[in-house]
């Protein structure tokens, strides 16, 4: 398998490209073919991002009690197969935009589009490629089997599995992306920052109920978010980016503009949990 150099001085394999199938565009000599699809450069240079292990440990040791609640959610979220919140964990793993954006925009409360809201769009791209490469010092260093390889299961995307296999499982990169963009968005928009938050711990729980992470993963995954945010509050483009998108929302909202995804059918699924 080909090797690929991260801008993050990190070397992965195709399966460790912060999410399977993910490569950096532009500036990432990558040699890699038939990609999923291509990540944004993000904002932060590799000294910045909070790659650090002191944040978050190890994982769960084998017969630990944390290992143990990792079982314990792993069969609540078994009894949601088939439903409506497992579809939506289905969709909440896609991380090509413009799926995210549309995500997220039933909780903001209106649109999100490349061409309406330009800079909140390339905001939500460029915190992603920041908020997973995040997690690989957890992922590089542990290589985590995943809940759905020990236990001889599928996820709810069968079309991932075979990358994942061979990512490491802690910490999760979707709920560090999941969690970034529910803070962030928060503070764009803070009138509706419960909801905003609320969809991006749902983000990541989608994880556990796909059962392409166990919920100590998730749980880590969401400390390297809230620490990429913080760095990313020390960076003038980042700053630059969210104080332009606050402004295009607030249009959207003078505008009287309304997501076009069924926010309804969302809050039913979302009502739906593994507990």
């Amino acid at each position: 398998m080909k090797k690929v150099h991260e801008p993050w001085g990190v070397t992965l394999s195709l399966a460790g490209l912060l999410w399977p199938g993910l490569v950096l565009a532009d500036d990432a000599a990558t040699t890699v073919t038939d990609p999923h699809f291509k990540l944004a450069p993000g904002y932060l240079a590799p000294a910045d991002l909070p790659l650090r292990l002191a944040l978050l440990g190890a994982p769960p040791k084998p017969g630990s009690a944390a290992l143990a609640r990792d079982e314990e959610a792993r069969h609540a979220a078994l009894a949601l197969r088939g439903s409506a919140r497992e579809k939506l964990a289905a969709t909440d793993a896609e991380l090509s935009f413009p799926g995210p954006a549309h995500t997220f925009s039933c909780a903001l409360g209106t649109p999100i589009t490349e061409q309406g809201t330009p800079h909140l769009y390339s905001l939500m791209q460029r915190t992603l490629t920041d908020a997973g490469g995040s997690t690989y010092a957890g992922k590089n260093a542990y290589n985590r089997t995943r809940p759905f390889v020990v236990h001889d299961e599928g996820t709810c995307r069968k079309d991932m599995e075979p990358l994942l296999r061979t990512d490491g499982s802690w910490p999760s990169g979707h709920s560090a992306a999941g969690w970034a963009w529910g803070l962030v968005l928060a503070e764009i928009n803070p009138a509706r920052a419960t909801e905003l938050m609320t969809r991006g711990l749902a983000y990541g729980q989608s994880r556990v109920i796909c059962d392409a992470h166990w919920q100590s993963d998730v749980d880590a995954g969401r400390i390297m978010g809230a620490a990429t945010v913080a760095s990313l509050h020390a960076n003038p483009a980042f700053l630059a980016d969210l104080a332009a998108a606050k402004e295009e929302v607030k249009a959207a909202q003078k505008a009287g503009l309304k997501p076009t995804q069924d926010c309804r059918a969302e809050d039913v699924a979302l009502a739906l949990t593994q507990h």
